[in-house]
């Protein structure tokens, strides 16, 4: 029987409607993290990363989603991981650390020794059990998962200072103007429950604060509006930032892969990732061929068990394959994630793109991208229930759902 000292929980903060705008067309009529990358939602990897952390006791998802958007998934993968998962719905935003506050209660109702905290659109290796040793041996109130990036890119996130013989958190900043150091937060944490008396800390200095103000009635409103509400707490900027330096914060390293998931982009660059990492966590799920029996693959592949694939398609690297897709003959896709219910006539090849659900590319059609994650046109997206006739060539463009496409087209979006 474990201890109530030793149980540990995790939340996953997943966002809502509001947020991943960026993430369009994909996001259109799919939930940003059920959006499947290496054929797994988005949200399955860090919610299978918990399940390896010892004696796990729950696992909590906390957005803006209504319930029945997550409801049947939540079933589906408590019952598939064999841990207890439960959606909380956010009443309105609380920020990072405040909707971790509002939901206390429920949180704490095993008496977790432990509580991680991650985001969902985080890609990475989450090496949540070798964190949890080193943050129990720093003994402090809180660890971060960081990571060394380019100074060119650092600002873009938000850059930290630790001490290189503790690891403590000594300075703290959001996406500063100037370059202050090259590691970064990668939006990965672990607390101790003392998180939440940080938390109301902030929420009773600001009421302390504002009690204390001698203004007019119409200065009042005035800076009403310029401020945050009271239970609005944000982690990094409200949390990290003032609590850095005090030995009670440290930070734990990793030098595996880790990527933000805004973008389509960034979702096919991260998909390509995930694969390569089941050659060490799940290697069952990965495909195989040599083009007698079944399709030749080359490096990482996923196809769903449902998808159907001529044995003379050449399929990969970093190809993912979703639900009932059928695959012609002499058919070629590299770097792709081809979505449910997709069919891919003869001959046509697929490079650097995103083929949303129920699409047809038709024989001899080409979809094909630059392959740049980053840039806005850098990859191809044909969204859903698109049409792409017989030999029709598509470069470096995004088409928006319900569409037919006659003619070829370059450097687009078709609206």
């Amino acid at each position: 029987m474990q201890s109530s000292e030793e149980k540990v929980v995790a939340v996953i903060m997943v966002g809502g409607p509001t947020k991943g705008t960026r993430f369009r067309p994909l996001s259109f009529n799919t939930l940003k993290p059920l959006f499947p990358l290496a054929g797994q939602p988005m949200v399955h990897h860090p919610i299978s990363a918990c399940k390896r952390i010892p004696n796990l006791a729950q696992i909590f998802l906390i957005g803006f989603y209504e319930e029945r958007e997550l409801s049947l998934y939540v079933s589906s993968v408590s019952n598939e991981l064999k841990v207890p998962i439960r959606y909380l719905k956010e009443d309105k935003p609380h920020g990072s650390a405040g909707g971790l506050y509002y939901f206390r209660d429920v949180i704490m109702e095993d008496a977790p020794s432990h509580i991680f905290l991650l985001n969902c659109d985080v890609c990475c290796s989450f090496p949540l059990p070798d964190m949890l040793v080193e943050h129990k041996r720093y003994g402090g109130m809180g660890t971060v998962l960081v990571i060394k990036v380019s100074a060119e890119s650092a600002n873009q996130f938000g850059e930290l200072v630790a001490d290189p013989i503790t690891n403590e958190l000594l300075h703290y900043i959001e996406k500063p103007e100037t370059f202050v150091s090259d590691l970064i937060n990668c939006g990965v944490y672990v607390f101790t429950p003392d998180i939440f008396n940080a938390i109301q800390d902030v929420s009773t200095h600001r009421e302390d604060r504002a009690s204390l103000r001698r203004v007019s009635s119409f200065e009042a409103l005035q800076s009403a509006t310029r401020t945050q509400p009271m239970d609005f707490v944000r982690l990094d900027q409200d949390i990290l930032s003032p609590l850095a330096g005090k030995k009670q914060l440290y930070t734990y390293e990793t030098a595996d892969f880790w990527e933000q998931i805004k973008t389509p982009g960034m979702s096919l660059k991260c998909s390509s990732l995930y694969l390569s990492r089941f050659r060490y966590t799940s290697p069952h799920l990965l495909a195989s061929g040599d083009g007698t029996k079944s399709a030749t693959i080359l490096g990482d592949v996923y196809i769903h068990p449902s998808a159907k694939v001529h044995p003379t398609a050449k399929i990969g690297p970093n190809v993912s394959i979703s639900a009932n897709v059928r695959i012609g003959a002499g058919v070629r896709l590299t770097n792709c994630i081809i979505l449910d219910d997709v069919e891919i006539k003869e001959n046509a090849v697929i490079i650097h793109a995103i083929v949303g659900w129920k699409s047809f590319i038709g024989k001899w059609s080409r979809v094909q991208a630059e392959g740049d994650y980053n840039a806005k046109l850098g990859i191809a997206i044909i969204g859903e229930s698109v049409t792409v006739e017989d030999e029709v060539v598509v470069i470096n463009s995004i088409v928006l759902p319900n569409k037919t496409l006659n003619d070829s087209v370059q450097d687009e979006i078709i609206l």
